[in-house]
């Protein structure tokens, strides 16, 4: 899978967080913000650019990371196509893929240990939309929903 990345400080699980999905066997195709030296590394920044990795199709999927992972989801959910989902377990990240057809992962790098983040991982990577019509219902709706800014 291509994953592109994003961290507003290289703390936490943000300093690993490429090496373990090289580990799995996808390709990180951009680290930005922190995690990349020539990148202005906010969290609205770096999560954008992220996120517009996904949504131009140049990453399957992406993960962004703030100290809490609100700014990191909020920035990111700004570009059009883009479903982000702040995930604190495993549990919430199946689901987000799943029910909600998730495509952008956000993590708090203050709440997120190494451990956490592989559970979290492996429910986001094999974590696959739902067929269930009420469910893509759901999915299809959200570009029917009017910008209000």
């Amino acid at each position: 899978m291509r994953i592109a990345v994003a961290a507003d400080e290289a703390t936490g699980v943000a300093t690993t967080l490429v090496e373990e999905l090289v580990g799995r066997g996808h390709e990180v195709v951009a680290a930005h913000g922190a995690l990349s030296a020539a990148e202005r590394d906010d969290w609205a920044w770096a999560s954008e650019a992220a996120a517009r990795d996904v949504a131009d199709g140049t990453a399957d999927t992406a993960v962004v990371c703030c100290w809490t992972g609100t700014g990191a989801s909020i920035a990111a959910n700004k570009v059009p196509g883009v479903r982000a989902a702040l995930c604190a377990d495993a549990y919430t990240a199946d689901g987000a893929r799943r029910w909600n057809d998730a495509n952008v992962l956000a993590l708090s790098l203050r709440l997120t240990s190494p451990a956490l983040l592989t559970e979290i991982l492996d429910a986001w990577l094999a974590g696959r939309p739902s067929d269930d019509p009420a469910d893509r219902a759901n999915i299809d709706h959200l570009a029917h929903i009017p910008d209000p800014g």
